[in-house]
């Protein structure tokens, strides 16, 4: 036995009451053809039959009632002739020169063809047809000599020619264990005809490195590809709709589209909707796409994160890619940008998308929208090239009845662009929120100016749940809007993380929830604030230098908007230095013309004599 065959499992093998078996020839062949239409597949799966009792390991007996066999020895008849079949493939695969672990993934991992072939060999009209008898040609392969044995490997050679017979060398098998289906590994194989094995398996596992060994986690890639679907609002080319397609594939398996990025799950279907992937050479075609995209600021090990989200781009010739990239140049896009963008929405290199980037520049500029403005919006949220002109034109003539047009309105796009891809009922909805609460027209649109992303948000998971909390800690619903228009990031801000973190540390330090609720209602910027960086710096030398007592800091809670180093200090010990003591307010509310005035150039009322 050489070094790459399976061994003969005899712990399998079922004993027969006879002292040979009997040789009973089938009355059909069935040869292994391939679909004459071409790719994509159309054809109907081929229903093989299951496994038969192998008739080479049946035989006769005198008494009829053993003519029949039981349940138990047709499960091992059946048992046994799948593992000879495997035990074939792995030989077969063996003499094309592919690895002992390779052989082994592969013919365990492919029934639907060991099936076939086991069917083929015992559906054979005569066993005569082949070349050499089972008695004759094995005898070296087993070497007590015994009958029996050397009929079970004469089946397995009777499998291994049959699958030479078929003539896709072991490449159905192969995309098989891929976990393709048996039609399509067999349609395929066809167009792989004149490429061998070995450097086919080299290649898929290149290609399985490139889409699939990212960084970034599964799910990332499927909100992300979900992400791109519902933001896109314009007729989409061939290569966008073949894309959604193999989407589609993903997103009807168990876990959908968070299931992208995995090998296992989503790599049959990469190679089903773009068959001609195992047809492109690793290194003169594959590897200089992706030193390109590396040149252009995609790391090599986030190359899936743009592949698996856009595969036709892999086909694409480097003339093409570069051309499509250096578009973005009118945009400012320099060094790695088009790499960054590429990673946030790859669809930016198709050509629906490309058609239609020159109509929304054209719409900017009609809106006298300053174009820095604009090419740092699509820079950080190419999705916006996805969007019709109809839809945005919509969303810029909302956000202009608000007050927000041409500067302020490059601001606003700047600083939140995925507020123009907010469906038009969503953003009313906000703005009914925003006056629901007690704010009119003109200041929804300062807060719109200030904190845009505050539109994007949604109503129940976000902004309610910000009111609740400030109603939760004290404000009244008559504050409310002052509280907000303070710092409308609030609305914005998370609870856990940022806001009852900051209420918690002002508990700790002895201040009441009502003293909090003051302070939050007086200077609402307050809960943006480090614990860290502002309050315990800021606490300690007001407590510990200034003397100074929790009060204070309840009476003007601004006292933390102000520099430690640059102004809290500095004019702390000019004061000092003059014996005057007055409260924080007057110490840190004037500019710096008044504070000289009162406490500098004139005798003060708050010295000490």
């Amino acid at each position: 036995m050489s070094a790459k065959s399976f061994p003969v499992l005899t712990h399998l093998i079922v004993p027969s009451p006879s002292p040979k078996p009997h040789l009973i020839p089938s009355t059909s062949s069935h040869f292994l053809s391939f679909p004459q239409n071409p790719l994509p597949f159309t054809t109907n799966v081929h229903h093989h039959k299951p496994f038969k009792i192998n008739p080479l390991l049946c035989s006769s007996s005198t008494n009829s009632s053993n003519n029949a066999p039981s349940d138990q020895s047709q499960s091992q008849s059946q048992s046994h002739s799948l593992t000879l079949t495997q035990q074939a493939i792995y030989d077969y695969l063996s003499e094309l020169g592919i690895s002992q672990e390779d052989c082994a993934f592969i013919s365990s991992n492919s029934p639907k063809y060991a099936q076939m072939l086991n069917d083929s060999v015992q559906d054979l009209e005569e066993w005569k047809s082949w070349s050499s008898s089972s008695s004759g040609s094995n005898k070296n392969d087993v070497g007590n000599g015994d009958g029996e044995e050397s009929v079970l490997i004469g089946f397995k050679e009777k499998v291994v020619r049959m699958a030479k017979e078929k003539g896709d060398n072991g490449k159905v098998a192969f995309l098989e264990s891929l976990g393709l289906s048996l039609s399509s590994a067999i349609s395929i194989a066809r167009s792989l005809s004149g490429e061998p094995l070995p450097p086919l398996i080299h290649k898929v596992k290149y290609m399985k490195e490139i889409f699939f060994s990212g960084s970034n986690t599964e799910r990332t890639l499927g909100k992300n590809g979900r992400r791109m679907m519902k933001h896109l609002s314009i007729p989409i080319d061939e290569d966008v709709q073949q894309t959604l397609a193999f989407f589609e594939k993903i997103e009807a398996r168990r876990g959908g589209l968070d299931m992208l990025g995995s090998s296992d799950a989503s790599f049959r279907y990469l190679v089903e909707s773009f068959p001609r992937l195992l047809l492109l050479s690793a290194e003169s075609h594959v590897k200089p796409v992706v030193d390109f995209l590396e040149i252009v600021g995609v790391p090599k090990d986030c190359m899936g994160n743009v592949l698996l989200l856009f595969p036709p781009l892999i086909f694409w010739n480097i003339k093409a890619i570069k051309t499509k990239a250096l578009a973005f140049e009118e945009i400012g896009a320099v060094d790695n940008d088009v790499g960054k963008m590429l990673l946030k929405y790859p669809w930016i290199l198709s050509t629906s998308i490309q058609e239609n980037y020159e109509e929304i520049l054209s719409v900017f500029n009609e809106e006298k929208v300053p174009k820095l403005s604009v090419d740092r919006a699509i820079r950080s949220w190419p999705h916006l090239l996805g969007c019709s002109t109809s839809k945005l034109k919509w969303m810029l003539d909302q956000l202009g009845e608000l007050g927000v047009e041409n500067k302020k309105l490059g601001q606003v796009i700047a600083k939140s662009p995925q507020l123009l891809l907010r469906k038009p009922q969503e953003f009313r909805q906000v703005v009914s929120f925003l006056e629901d609460v007690g704010f009119d027209r003109e200041n929804v649109g300062r807060i719109l100016g200030r904190c845009p992303e505050l539109f994007a948000s949604n109503i129940e998971r976000t902004l309610m749940k910000k009111i609740d909390f400030l109603i939760g800690i004290g404000i009244s619903k008559d504050h409310l809007p002052r509280t907000i228009k303070k710092y409308p990031e609030l609305l914005v801000s998370d609870v856990d993380r940022t806001l009852l973190p900051r209420i918690k540390y002002f508990m700790e330090m002895g201040l009441s929830k009502r003293d909090i609720a003051f302070m939050v209602r007086r200077f609402s910027p307050l809960l943006g604030y480090s614990i860290d960086e502002v309050f315990r710096p800021k606490l300690a030398f007001l407590l510990n230098t200034m003397e100074k007592s929790l009060q204070d800091v309840v009476a003007y809670p601004r006292y933390f908007s102000y520099s430690l180093e640059k102004k809290i200090k500095p004019r702390f010990w000019v004061l000092k230095g003059r014996n005057i003591e007055c409260s924080l307010e007057e110490m840190l509310g004037k500019n710096d013309d008044e504070f000289a005035t009162e406490f500098l150039l004139a005798p003060s009322a708050h010295s000490h004599q």
